[in-house]
């Protein structure tokens, strides 16, 4: 399909972000890929083999998780529809490590176990680096929003 000057006119009109070039959509499957292929080999192995001992909340994020995984597998087929799973991953873990183990590291009370979360956690340089920022920019903060009415 051949997008004319009009088309790129009246879709920049409508606040429509340009396409992304096909490296960024290739970066940010890496993104989904690390992020799904993380979440399976380490959260479904516990939905699969489910105890129902476990704690309610460990359960409710093993669950979390796996639909996370799920969804970022799917991002691999839809990079862009699925860009706020990376932005997502992006922001919880980009508040919890200055607000949750930033105090705890500096007040010495990292223990083992989250020690390995704060290692999981420092993966999220990936997801930073493979979102396109700038394309986040217009589309979800400088862009007409839906209306209301």
């Amino acid at each position: 399909m051949t997008v004319t000057p009009t088309k790129l006119t009246r879709a920049a009109d409508r606040g429509v972000v340009a396409d992304l070039p096909l490296w960024r959509l290739n970066a940010m499957r890496v993104g989904y890929a690390v992020m799904g292929v993380g979440l399976a080999i380490v959260k479904w192995p516990l939905v699969i083999g489910y105890d129902s001992s476990t704690p309610l909340f460990e359960g409710v994020v093993h669950i979390l998780l796996t639909a996370m995984g799920l969804l970022a597998l799917l991002g691999l087929r839809y990079p862009v529809r699925l860009l706020p799973i990376l932005l997502f991953e992006a922001l919880w873990k980009l508040i919890w490590l200055p607000v949750v183990a930033l105090p705890a590291v500096v007040a010495g009370d990292a223990d083992a176990a989250m020690s390995d979360v704060i290692a999981s956690c420092s993966i999220v340089v990936i997801i930073v680096a493979v979102v396109p920022w700038r394309y986040v920019w217009q589309r979800y903060v400088t862009a007409k929003g839906d209306r209301w009415r």
